[in-house]
């Protein structure tokens, strides 16, 4: 049984994600930049398309000021294209005035009929630099004045960075009993505790199984103790699956067989969480890997020597990729957020492979905020404002 922790322990499926490199991430072989896998709108939303319809539940879309697409633009564009599949949304706290960002996604809410979700990142924003404490404070605002926005009928907030009086009705959310679900991914101790205390789902990248208990210990410890809540986990992994796993091996060398270690060094510094202490811990895992690269059976740290963020790689055949995904589950992780190079293809591959043997579902509707028909809202059922 899952840790007593786990707010969804009961479930018996899982959240089955897929990835959207709108942030240039995408190339057949790592470390080498095709102009064929570009970032652009055409490429990333084919992949979004296909994933709706292969039956993946969400998609995350990431945030990088450096390269790519803006998130919530493209997430504009898409959400009258998607047919169930919701979106995870990243947004760095800060680049928006609050209440216009709840504006936006309120509005991209009722767009895709509620299936938003959004990814908090606590980071630098692009030009400035500040320690570590201020942006969790400046981070825990947004949060907090989000939350108003969503389930208040009334904004007053006073605070540090942000001192606000303003009527909620027009950034009411198409969601109910909280609005879209919020994802948040960070290991200091600010970190922690802000997730323990306002996030719903605690996103780990790949690590020992050893390590990612001692994460989810951490974080629920936290949750309980402190504020008396229970959240979700989620792991944001690669995956490359084949039918044999000779092949599965074969195509993670493939991968790698055009490296160019000095210029997958400078893309990987490129990202804004380069120096990050996630990243870090990647590059332990990496260092801790055997001659092959596995830091544990069918855990492959390789992708890491050419990307910074998700380091790693669950590499097999479709047994051992289903079983592992399934001692995941079985730790209590109810979300899986996948991606694999070239992207369309893998995605293709996994859903051939491994998706149709995993029951699904979409977090939103299971924590009950999808509401039964469409709600009062003034983007929605209720007055004009």
């Amino acid at each position: 049984m899952p840790p007593p922790y786990v707010r969804s322990a009961h479930l018996d499926a899982a959240e089955v994600s897929w990835f959207a490199p709108i942030c240039n991430g995408d190339d057949r072989y790592l470390g080498v930049r095709d102009p064929f896998y570009k970032s652009s709108y055409r490429n990333a939303a084919q992949i979004a398309r296909t994933a709706d319809e292969l039956g993946y539940r969400n998609m995350l879309l990431p945030s990088s000021y450096q390269v790519g697409q803006d998130t919530l633009t493209f997430a504009a564009a898409l959400a009258p294209q998607l047919r169930q599949m919701n979106l995870l949304t990243a947004i760095r706290c800060g680049e928006v005035h609050p209440p216009m960002l709840a504006r936006a996604l309120a509005t991209l809410d009722h767009m895709l009929l509620g299936k938003l979700t959004v990814n908090i990142i606590s980071s630098d924003l692009p030009g400035t630099t500040v320690d570590s404490p201020t942006r969790y404070r400046k981070s825990r605002e947004v949060i907090e004045i989000l939350k108003q926005c969503w389930t208040q009928d009334h904004l007053l907030f006073k605070g540090e960075f942000y001192n606000l009086d303003l009527p909620t009705a027009p950034v009411r959310p198409y969601q109910q009993n909280g609005g879209p679900l919020l994802y948040f991914g960070g290991y200091s101790p600010d970190g922690v505790e802000l997730c323990a205390e306002h996030c719903d789902v605690y996103l780990m990248w790949p690590e020992t199984e050893a390590k990612i208990q001692a994460l989810m210990d951490n974080v629920g410890a936290a949750a309980g103790a402190k504020f008396g809540r229970k959240v979700d986990f989620g792991l944001r992994v690669h995956v490359i699956v084949r039918e044999t796993e000779a092949e599965a091996i074969a195509a993670s060398q493939s991968l790698m067989q055009n490296i160019d270690a000095e210029a997958a060094e400078e893309l990987k510094n490129r990202a804004l969480d380069a120096k990050s202490y996630g990243v870090s811990r990647q590059a332990e895992l990496r260092q801790s890997a055997d001659k092959d690269g596995f830091a544990e059976e069918h855990l492959w740290t390789g992708i890491g020597r050419a990307r910074s963020g998700c380091g790693a790689a669950i590499v097999g055949n479709p047994d051992q990729v289903y079983e592992k995904l399934m001692r995941y589950h079985a730790m209590g992780i109810r979300s899986f957020i996948l991606s694999g190079y070239p992207h369309l293809e893998e995605c293709e591959l996994f859903a051939r492979y491994v998706l149709p043997r995993l029951k699904t579902c979409s977090l939103p509707e299971v924590l009950g905020r999808w509401p039964v028909g469409i709600p009062d809202t003034p983007l929605g059922g209720g007055l004009r404002v």
